[in-house]
């Protein structure tokens, strides 16, 4: 095709007709002449090789009238006119208007294109729909006397070759647009400037419609709170979409039976919230709710939280005993969080009461029935933790009668808004500070970022919009990151490549994991200025388990 014309050779290729008779030409003392007919002058010829560029095949018409193409054998191939050059280009360039005119016809996209001195260039149908200027209004006219200068970021780019991309734009008081600009380069130099726009108008005023009706269905909620007592305790759960609602119709139907349940998801999804809810829907009023969480306990007290002790039954014991979580849970339910954490000894006794419902204090003698739920979470992969030898197969497969998944945020984005939105208001009453503007950049950053820290995160960050928002406006200044930022939590922190030892040394598998895990940590610490609550936030796990692994690592 002619938009692939790099060489001479590639002329030849799409060439529109014959090349002058290689019969015209001549040969002497080493030099080719064109003859064009019968009792006319020679003229002398330019020769280039076939596999020169098209560059020097068109500068070798400057100063002679045909140029002969040699093979690769060094011996005339074709041998071209200045006339014969003019058409081609002239059929080429028609071609390429041909293509460019229909294109910019059948895009239904806003797209403008102004050149170096600022007037409009092309104007598709799209822009004609979005901005009301028709294509014979604006073309050939500067695009300033349409729109204000200051409000132009296509200027921008054309005059310091500024490239924007998906960027939230407001060209007139009614009109929001997402752009994208680039540079037209000829050269080394700009000659022009593209744009492309998406109008988000009614997407920006739906929003501020559903925050101005989320906050009023805020305030109409507690006044019914006030006469009305919900009986739904899977109420707090916020989401619509179909993923959320697919869980919360299996953990309504786990409510009917006292079955344990393992409750699976990334952290920060709301894994005890779920448990709180499936407690409340199925067990009596006012019976207990007692969590504990595995990873939050050294090694030697957990058996002493998990069951008791006597008194006397160790030095610093309380005189009086004390009573463990177990059988504070009785009539209840026992929430176990990050069970994947649990020492391999503890989950050997806990895989004992599970089935017997009986257990002993800790130096104590009578055996104490018990009757209670159990309902564990982890964020971490049980059956990798089998392979390792980390976790139990039978306790796993006793904890694993009913598994409950929550899908993090990014896979249920339709529901981003609601939470969001659900989040202000809880902050902005609890903090006295209402808010009366909500950008649509802000609401536009917060759906492209795919939130590893899961509704943790979006509750954080509403918190800290609301915070900063001191006039009641919520800025995109505010925000930790920008929309389509998916890597936040882990920027700066090594790769799995990073300090990997390249001898010949063989390590048991642990141990090379080990070493690596320790330089993935210390690199970590020494980021986050040995900040260990930043530094289990940036790595994706909880504090109490990077606790687990300074120890286990001894970089306590």
């Amino acid at each position: 095709m002619v938009f692939s014309i790099q060489s001479a050779k590639d002329v030849l290729k799409n060439f529109p007709g014959p090349t002058t008779p290689l019969k015209q030409l001549t040969q002497s003392n080493g030099k080719i002449y064109y003859t064009p007919s019968e009792n006319t002058s020679q003229f002398p010829c330019k020769i280039i090789n076939e596999d020169d560029s098209l560059d020097i095949l068109i500068q070798s018409f400057k100063h002679h009238s045909a140029v002969v193409l040699l093979n690769q054998n060094k011996q005339p191939a074709a041998c071209i006119t200045a006339g014969q050059m003019i058409d081609f280009l002239s059929n080429t360039y028609r071609q390429l208007l041909a293509f460019y005119e229909t294109v910019i016809d059948t895009t239904d996209s806003s797209v403008s294109v102004i050149g170096a001195d600022e007037f409009v260039l092309t104007w598709t149908k799209g822009a004609e729909k979005i901005f009301s200027f028709t294509q014979q209004d604006i073309i050939g006219k500067p695009i300033t006397d349409f729109f204000e200068k200051n409000k132009l970021e296509i200027l921008q780019t054309l005059h310091k070759g500024k490239r924007i991309t998906g960027q939230y734009h407001q060209p007139r008081a009614d009109l929001f647009v997402l752009i994208n600009t680039n540079p037209v380069y000829f050269e080394d130099r700009i000659i022009g400037a593209v744009a492309s726009e998406t109008d988000v108008t009614n997407q920006v005023m739906l929003n501020e419609k559903l925050f101005n009706m989320s906050n009023e269905v805020r305030r109409l909620e507690q006044e019914v709170a006030k006469y009305k007592h919900y009986d739904d305790p899977f109420r707090f759960i916020k989401g619509k979409s179909s993923a959320i609602q697919q869980t919360i119709g299996i953990a309504r139907k786990v409510c009917t039976v006292k079955s344990t349940v393992l409750i699976l998801g990334e952290s920060g999804v709301g894994k005890e919230v779920f448990a709180r809810a499936i407690h409340e829907a199925s067990e009596k009023p006012n019976s207990p709710f007692i969590t504990i969480n595995c990873g939050a306990i050294p090694a030697s007290l957990f058996e002493s939280e998990l069951f008791g002790y006597e008194r006397g039954a160790f030095s610093g014991a309380d005189y009086k005993g004390k009573k463990g979580k177990i059988e504070l849970a009785k009539g209840g339910t026992l929430f176990l969080d990050e069970i994947g954490e649990m020492p391999l000894e503890m989950q050997v006794k806990l895989l004992r009461v599970l089935q017997e419902r009986k257990f002993y204090r800790v130096g104590g003698e009578k055996e104490i029935n018990i009757d209670f739920r159990v309902i564990a979470a982890t964020n971490r992969d049980l059956q990798e933790l089998m392979k390792q030898g980390q976790f139990r197969e039978d306790l796993y497969y006793r904890l694993n009668v009913v598994t409950l998944y929550i899908p993090p945020l990014r896979e249920r984005q339709e529901d981003i808004i609601e939470l969001t939105h659900y989040y202000l208001n809880e902050f902005s009453q609890s903090y006295q500070r209402p808010i009366h503007d909500f950008t649509p950049d802000v609401m536009q950053a917060i759906l492209h970022y795919e939130w590893p820290g899961n509704i943790r995160e979006l509750r954080n960050t509403v918190e800290r919009l609301v915070v900063f928002a001191t006039d009641g406006v919520i800025r995109k200044d505010y925000l930790l990151f920008t929309a389509g930022d998916s890597t936040q939590s882990t920027r700066a922190l090594p790769s799995l490549n990073d300090d990997i030892e390249t001898d010949d040394t063989i390590l048991l598998l642990q141990e090379e994991m080990d070493q690596h895990e320790k330089k993935v940590i210390e690199r970590a610490l020494q980021i986050v200025n040995g900040n260990k609550l930043e530094c289990a936030r940036r790595l994706g796990i909880t504090r109490a388990t990077l606790y687990n692994r300074l120890k286990r690592l001894g970089l306590d």
